[in-house]
């Protein structure tokens, strides 16, 4: 098979800094343009200013190997790796040479004209620059060597649908111990809820929860009296707290539109546990920073006063379960008992005996939900909420981000649990404009 050329965009190396080893022995050229962008983000404290610092770290170690402008193989079996200045010659007149995506055109253009018996393929997670790169005849392709999916609809959603015969329905109302045939729990994931449908009558059903092949099926814990005050409302808020409160699963991933009660869910469950029943000693909670580029040390104040901004929604669940007492949040929080953390101080902890919720987790990448989960201590139970439709990181998508990426890879483990929650119970208003905005 012939070598080829690939020129990486930017946003490559800022959602994957190991990105230059994943094309095996076809060589790598780095427009200058990229290294001037990739260096205006090294100051960043989320995942993406780690990606940059990556890179750069790695392309020094390179430098120190050969020259970066004749090339430098990356590794044995890799290709070279070569950086290359500014080419705008190529580009038609109405492209603006200042343009940092033009230039990096510009080079893949010189590329093709230099070296015209090997195939220069620009890859960039930038719709428009794979648009501008096919209408002057470039080949060009996405990254996507974190995509655990196809398509949003391919997600893991946690239930199943599944025809039984109409004894088997009967033996588990009388409180038989059910299970499933071999053939059909191998389609099935640990903790995996079914809706069991009669073959006979398809209004016949019973909800369970599957755990592994030749054991018996779980019911569905009724929370009569609610959890923290809450009662759930459709079947996936029951799936929900039914794992949210069973401590024999430490890693919980729940995701949905605004408005279904993931978070009010995952905040209820915390406080019933930590408060209550104690088996947790605190609740900490927090979400990614996403503010247009921006990390929370642009704000005045306490670390606690940083993050206001961003856990606002959080907060406002906290009062909403103590009947608007905002007193009694912040005693508890006084006390311990409710923690607010920075995910961009979270490395090198280890949280023990603790109950976390990570809220709007779909702005995480890989390597930052990676670096959070690793966290986890003895007795710690981690909830990763989000709605992978709604994401503000520019660098992600709703197959690449690390809410998916976290569902996807821990579906096949008892030790997780995951629920798509549907249906929209905040208000009619939020319901309505979930629907048709």
């Amino acid at each position: 098979m012939a070598k080829k050329t690939y020129v990486l965009d930017t946003n490559v190396y800022l959602t994957d800094a190991n990105a230059i080893k994943a094309f095996g022995t076809d060589d790598i050229v780095i427009p200058l343009k990229v290294l001037e962008e990739v260096d205006k983000h090294k100051k960043r404290q989320d995942g993406v200013g780690a990606n940059a610092r990556r890179i750069i770290r790695m392309l020094d170690e390179l430098r120190g190997k050969g020259s970066l402008k004749k090339g430098v193989r990356i590794s044995r079996g890799k290709g070279i790796v070569r950086a290359t200045p500014y080419e705008t010659s190529n580009l038609p007149y109405a492209f603006d040479i200042k343009n940092a995506d033009n230039e990096i055109i510009g080079v893949a253009l010189a590329e093709q004209e230099q070296n015209s018996k090997r195939k220069v393929i620009v890859v960039s997670r930038d719709i428009n620059m794979r648009v501008k790169c096919d209408a002057l005849g470039i080949p060009c392709e996405d990254y996507i060597d974190n995509q655990v999916v196809e398509d949003v609809g391919e997600i893991y959603t946690g239930f199943i649908n599944h025809l039984v015969d109409d004894q088997i329905i009967d033996r588990f109302y009388k409180g038989d111990e059910v299970v499933l045939e071999e053939s059909s729990s191998d389609k099935m994931h640990s903790n995996q809820f079914v809706m069991l449908v009669s073959s006979s009558n398809p209004k016949k059903t019973a909800l369970v929860r599957f755990t592994e092949s030749a054991r018996p099926v779980k019911g569905i814990a009724e929370y009569n009296q609610g959890v923290w005050g809450v009662h759930p409302r459709n079947k996936e808020q029951s799936f929900a707290l039914d794992l949210l409160m069973d401590e024999h699963i430490p890693i919980v991933t729940l995701i949905g539109k605004a408005g279904c009660g993931k978070t009010l869910l995952a905040v209820a469950s915390g406080l019933q546990q930590v408060l209550e029943t104690r088996k947790y000693k605190r609740i900490v909670i927090s979400r990614p920073i996403q503010p247009l580029g921006k990390d929370i040390g642009y704000l005045p104040g306490t670390m606690e006063e940083k993050m206001a901004p961003w856990l606002a929604p959080i907060e406002d669940n906290l009062k909403y379960l103590m009947n608007n007492d905002r007193t009694s949040v912040e005693l508890y929080a006084e006390k311990g008992l409710i923690e607010i953390e920075a995910l961009t101080y979270i490395r090198g902890r280890s949280i023990t005996n603790a109950y976390i919720v990570i809220d709007e987790a779909q702005n995480l990448t890989s390597h930052e939900l990676k670096t959070i989960i690793t966290r986890v201590g003895e007795n710690t139970k981690i909830i990763l909420t989000g709605d992978v439709e709604q994401i503000d990181n520019v660098y992600l998508d709703e197959t690449t981000n690390g809410l998916t990426y976290a569902i996807e890879k821990f579906k096949v483990y008892d030790l997780a649990g995951h629920v798509s929650l549907r249906k929209g119970e905040r208000s009619k208003v939020a319901t309505l404009a979930s629907k048709i905005l």
